[in-house]
């Protein structure tokens, strides 16, 4: 297994995990979705022009996983944008080599952790990222529902309420 640095000339290449990774998070919100390729090129590109780091797991000339960094200037913060392993590729160690590149970068910006959006739903990201000992919880992202997102349950943080 190699962690390779994703260039433009991989963009059609690693599309459709992209593209799956979108899927599987419309599914956590209740929405069924369909992968698009096109979208998943583009938004790979829009990473790339940002300056973005972008890695993938390469295993036998198949891509078993990515990983996008989202870096700002003037800050040394890293945040982890995508972390995505194709389901036959799954605990196996790819998120941990891909993760560990991440870390890697962070620590060069001499950062002593990485940012991680997750979705409340993605349980197994969560004991993932618990297991390498992230478990502080630092923002809250809040929104009005998407149209035909399905609603189904609350969450409490403190003493708010939040519609889930």
């Amino acid at each position: 297994m190699n962690i390779i640095q994703v260039d433009r000339q991989l963009a059609d290449t690693l599309a459709p995990l992209v593209a799956d990774f979108r899927v599987t998070l419309h599914a956590y919100k209740g929405i069924e979705a369909q992968p698009d390729l096109e979208a998943g090129r583009e938004e790979i590109l829009e990473f790339l022009e940002a300056g973005y780091p972008v890695f993938a797991a390469e295993d036998a000339g198949n891509l078993a996983g990515y990983i996008v960094c989202r870096t700002d200037d003037g800050c040394p913060c890293l945040w982890v944008e995508h972390l995505y392993v194709r389901n036959e590729y799954r605990r196996k160690g790819v998120a941990t080599r891909l993760f560990e590149k991440a870390e890697e970068i962070a620590a060069s910006r001499g950062e002593e952790t990485v940012y991680n959006y997750v979705h409340p739903n993605n349980n197994g990201m969560i004991q993932f990222l618990r297991a390498k000992g992230y478990t502080v919880l630092n923002l809250i992202e809040i929104r009005k529902p998407y149209k035909g997102e399905k609603l189904s349950t609350t969450i409490d943080v403190n003493q708010n309420t939040f519609d889930y």
